[in-house]
């Protein structure tokens, strides 16, 4: 396993895209903390958002895990050129030449994926601690610790995303095309959710059902927006008269749909590589 990994790092550390993008990444999940310095002024009226609650625990796990899982994309993109450049700098080749496994190869790719998963989890742990003790209006141990699944939905969802992008990655072997995929897919499956929702079971959350079991859907659903679970926006719904009523949790099935994509996204990964003529 550390010999799998020491050959994805000696790669990657000689990659000057990659370690600008993940920079990138890890740089603008700190500037989170920059939410807490916004300040609105309304006439008389002064709204500064870490007033909000967005950073008391527990809600700031949520809210954090949110709002990182939507720059996962720089992240992305370091996977998919990691596997475009196997087959541009022809790399791949020479690993099977110089003795490496199909089977080793895929897993070095998935084990950095993990990694990659992992860290980006424990730096956004820190990060959200840090801000959470400073602005927390609640800073028992029991309170500051509950609601920990999200961290661990942020590391699936993770996981699975970048186990996609690295199948697409050896499908299509370029990364502008793969990521252009990527959106493609987004698009088919709103398209088809759109078809099942509005033409086929129209009146019935028999297409949310559906939906769910969709890569990318399954995904996304693993964290859902934390913003109408705030206490401002819920009791500003109920003087409009209306009700905010939402599931913000993360369940084990939306877990295992998860983790059971990502399993079948690394064993295509493994059959495609087997079957291509290198």
């Amino acid at each position: 396993m550390l010999r799998l990994l020491e050959i994805e790092y000696h790669k990657l550390r000689y990659s000057r895209s990659a370690k600008i993008l993940t920079l990138t990444y890890f740089i603008l999940i700190t500037f989170i903390a920059l939410i807490a310095s916004v300040e609105f002024n309304f006439g008389s009226v002064n709204f500064r958002v870490a007033d909000q609650g967005i950073f008391n625990f527990p809600y700031i796990w949520h809210f954090n895990t949110y709002i990182a899982s939507l720059l996962k994309l720089f992240l992305a993109i370091v996977i998919v050129s990691m596997m475009s450049n196997e087959y541009t700098n022809r790399t791949l080749k020479q690993n099977l030449i110089d003795g490496l496994s199909k089977k080793e190869f895929i897993a070095s790719k998935f084990l950095t994926v993990i990694v990659f998963s992992l860290i980006s989890t424990v730096f956004l742990f820190i990060v959200s601690l840090i801000l959470g003790l400073s602005f927390s209006d609640f800073t028992e141990a029991s309170i500051i610790f509950s609601d920990m699944e999200y961290m661990i939905g942020y590391f699936i969802n993770l996981t699975g995303f970048f186990a996609l992008c690295m199948f697409l990655g050896i499908l299509i072997k370029r990364s502008a095309f793969a990521l252009g995929f990527l959106f493609i897919w987004w698009i088919i499956e709103s398209i088809i959710y759109g078809l099942l929702k509005w033409q086929v079971f129209r009146g019935t959350n028999i297409a949310d059902q559906i939906s769910r079991f969709f890569p990318l859907e399954s995904m996304g659903n693993l964290i859902k927006e934390p913003f109408t679970r705030l206490t401002a926006v819920q009791a500003a719904a109920t003087q409009i008269g209306s009700k905010i009523d939402k599931d913000y949790g993360i369940h084990w099935d939306q877990l295992l749909i998860v983790l059971l994509w990502t399993a079948i996204f690394v064993f295509l990964s493994y059959k495609l590589l087997q079957k291509r003529d290198l």
